[in-house]
């Protein structure tokens, strides 16, 4: 009887710490101009790449004032929490992408993208694979979401 209970309280505990939902994926973008991340969760770690602002990054793992991120290339690295924000962004991540007028492929084409740019997510909701998405020159439109990096 015991060991059952033991069992259970183990099981509880590991389904506890799991997170609600897996496909529920969190992203950030960075808020500061260069945003430094280190091979450690701390400021006497070793410093490993800068990001500029308004870079996305999916949060790994939460501890409270420092953050494991993973960034577009997968690369895994801590950041202190306040160099982030909730704005969300995504990053170009196919070697051109389009900007539609509607999340529609025969739709009226805004602007042409190349890779690696950074647009803000207008909106949350996909629309058929599309993201509505604003340009930082205030173009805003739809681009296929599978022609970036930073939303799930």
């Amino acid at each position: 009887m015991p060991n059952s209970l033991s069992k259970l309280l183990i099981t509880a505990s590991i389904l506890a710490l799991m997170p609600l939902s897996a496909s529920a994926l969190d992203f950030r973008s960075v808020a500061v101009p260069k945003a430094v991340l280190y091979d450690a969760p701390s400021n006497a770690a070793k410093k490993v790449l800068l990001l500029g602002q308004d870079y996305p990054v999916e949060i790994v793992v939460n501890l409270g004032d420092w953050l494991k991120v993973r960034d577009a290339q997968g690369s895994l690295n801590w950041v202190e929490a306040k160099q982030l924000s909730g704005k969300r962004t995504v990053m170009i991540t196919a070697d051109s992408a389009e900007i539609r007028q509607a999340a529609d492929a025969t739709s009226k084409l805004i602007a042409t993208l190349e890779k690696e740019v950074l647009l803000e997510v207008a909106d949350v909701k996909l629309s058929n694979g599309w993201v509505k998405v604003k340009h930082r020159d205030g173009v805003t439109g739809y681009v296929l979401l599978s022609t970036t990096w930073g939303f799930e």
